[in-house]
């Protein structure tokens, strides 16, 4: 089988399993079925068994539910790797519309913010953090206007606004920097090895974080109001992993987040304009009064 088949299979299985509903084995290989997928006891065991060691997520048997259930607790990069699901299956579904008809792109607009410069960096990139393998480039720096050269121990490779950044150490720095692969250019896969520190975790200090700016402070509630109306969009497209509704109803839509403040937060509460209010913290709210203020005073 191909492996968007193998994919489209794992894709499935967790859907199965992630309604919380400790389905058996037989109710997981029933569902397959009806979804076009008639295979054998193992090999929905060797998925299971695939999706733990590729790609950390522990998918367990509850005896006292006779079901399956996915440990969260245990499992690793969990929001990952749904999101890497959603994004195969999303091109193996185009892939096969094009490949059944040309004009299929006639229907499909593409977001054309952006370009896609870089991306052919992303496999060397990845192979590299897998490998624990210096890398060296020449990056331009929007703020400094300036190219530099850098020899970086990568770690992480994130994904934001349509954009592919690489999060890795400098030498005579124990502090991460950021680089976007579309301003990479001399790419070079190193020889030399580093042993990654494991006191660092980037995907853990981003998980607090919107955005590509991280800091070391300590993370905050935020609660922000929404009219009820835009509060639709908010409940389906969370500002952050963790968006918690407080009030749903004809007048507003009241969420928080917890999470350390930083430039994308400001920027991400100012985008939604007069459909959302600050209600705390106060400073938060001082800061967005500030420069909404400063704004109007350009007009």
């Amino acid at each position: 089988m191909s492996k968007h088949g193998t994919i489209r299979r794992y894709t499935l299985e967790i859907e199965k399993i992630k309604r919380g509903q400790f389905p058996s084995f037989q109710q997981i290989k029933d569902y397959l079925f009806d979804h076009g997928f008639e295979i054998g006891n193992r090999t929905i065991q060797r998925d299971i068994e695939q999706i733990r060691d590729e790609f950390g997520i522990e998918i367990k048997y509850n005896r006292n539910k006779n079901g399956y259930f996915i440990d969260y607790e245990e499992s690793l990069n969990v929001e990952s790797f749904f999101r890497f699901l959603e994004i195969v299956n999303t091109a193996e579904l185009l892939t096969e519309s094009l490949s059944e008809s040309k004009d299929s792109l006639k229907h499909i607009a593409f977001d054309t913010a952006g370009e896609l410069k870089g991306i052919e960096l992303l496999k060397p990139l990845l192979t590299a953090i897998k490998d624990s393998r210096k890398v060296s480039f020449t990056h331009f720096s929007f703020q400094t206007e300036k190219t530099r050269k850098y020899t970086l121990k990568p770690y992480l490779l994130k994904a934001y606004q349509n954009r592919w950044y690489v999060i890795g150490l400098i030498s005579g720095l124990n502090e991460f920097r950021t680089f976007g692969i579309d301003r990479i250019e001399n790419l070079e896969i190193k020889t030399e090895t580093f042993k990654p520190n494991e006191n660092l975790n980037p995907a853990e200090m981003f998980e607090q974080t919107i955005g590509l700016v991280y800091s070391h402070s300590k993370p905050q509630t935020i609660i922000l109001s929404f009219t009820a109306y835009q509060g639709k969009y908010i409940k389906t497209l969370p500002l952050h992993s963790s968006q918690q509704v407080l009030i749903d109803d004809k007048n507003e839509c009241r969420v928080s987040i917890h999470v350390v403040p930083n430039y994308e937060l400001t920027q991400q509460i100012l985008k939604h304009g007069e459909t959302v209010k600050v209600l705390e913290p106060q400073w938060l709210a001082d800061e967005i009064k500030g420069i909404l203020k400063r704004s109007l005073e350009k007009y």
